[in-house]
């Protein structure tokens, strides 16, 4: 049975999983490629390949390296140890806009319980973001990403951003969101954040229910209902 994590230590969890995304699996993948969006996995969240055929990801409590070879493994302890396993140095290639310090020796705080949520989290996203992707296919979606530096995953329609979030330093518990460029219509029912409308895991069961937010903030900034 799963267990359910305290707020506080789902909490810091995020923040630990946050630096590790910032400054080891996105900056190994912009070292290489230029690039540093990265992806929901099983277990947590990954690079897409790299050029050298390596895949990074966080695999629940772990950081994995995969390669032709088979997969290495080591419990996430502090950033500089998880970047030495990847074979980088830590932290981002550069500072700006990035949210968390590098910190590379301190001790991350990774808790099973909450790593698993966050990780079911991001998975819940994927689904109901990939469905909307299809919904909108002729608005011309931008493709699901997790962004690093947000620690979010996410996509854009038509100057809306609509994504999963684990969390943040505003809304603590895990969230779905739908934030257009130019702010919300106004404040009501639906439209309850500064940046839109949000929705916590509290109320989002399921990719279904996930979805059906996104799906009713479309509508009302279609129709302008």
């Amino acid at each position: 049975m799963t267990q359910t994590p305290s707020p506080e230590s789902l909490v810091r969890t995020r923040e630990s999983l946050h630096q590790v995304a910032e400054h080891v699996l996105a900056a190994a993948r912009k070292r290489q490629t230029g690039h540093f969006t990265l992806r929901p996995s099983p277990g947590g969240f990954c690079t897409p390949p790299l050029q050298d055929g390596r895949v990074i990801a966080v695999d629940h409590t772990d950081i994995t390296v995969t390669d032709a070879g088979g997969v290495r493994r080591a419990p996430l302890t502090t950033v500089r140890a998880a970047a030495d396993l990847v074979g980088i140095t830590a932290g981002f290639p550069t500072t700006h806009g990035w949210a968390t310090p590098l910190e590379p020796d301190a001790t991350l705080t990774v808790d099973q319980a909450a790593a698993d949520t966050v990780a079911a989290w991001f998975a819940l996203g994927q689904r109901a973001l990939e469905s909307l992707v299809a919904d909108l296919a002729d608005e011309h979606p931008t493709e699901p990403s997790l962004f690093p530096e947000h620690f979010d995953l996410g996509v854009t329609v038509a100057e809306v951003n609509y994504g999963a979030s684990p969390g943040d330093d505003r809304i603590p518990e895990p969230y779905v969101y739908v934030a257009p460029f130019a702010g919300p219509p106004g404040p009501d029912e639906y439209w309850n954040a500064p940046f839109g409308a949000h929705l916590t895991r509290a109320r989002v069961a399921t990719s279904d229910d996930a979805l059906a937010f996104f799906r009713e903030g479309h509508r009302r900034l279609s129709t302008g209902a």
